[in-house]
């Protein structure tokens, strides 16, 4: 057999440790949210709300992440939005 079949056959050694840690991740999550509402809900439909007055979206393109660390968490925001986006009219008034 070849080094690359033998490789292929074991496995990734490299992607446990990483879906450890994506698990554990995800597990500090829940914890630190128990009790409390969706919090990731609430502030997808908040910001899908303020940019929706402006620019016309898809709202199921919105994705909105919340990794927590041991120091900070970070919040991640894509929204798709088309090249020829179209501007909506605010009233000013």
């Amino acid at each position: 057999m070849s080094m690359g079949l033998l490789r292929l056959l074991r496995g990734n050694k490299a992607s446990a440790p990483v879906a450890r840690e994506r698990l554990q991740i995800l597990l500090a999550h829940e914890r630190g949210l128990r009790g409390q509402p969706d919090l990731l809900g609430v502030l997808r439909e908040e910001i899908l709300a303020v940019v929706s007055k402006h620019v016309k979206l898809d709202p199921t393109k919105v994705i909105v992440r919340l990794e927590r660390g041991d120091e900070v968490s970070t919040l991640e925001v894509d929204i798709e939005v088309p090249n020829d986006f179209e501007r909506k009219k605010v009233a000013v008034g």
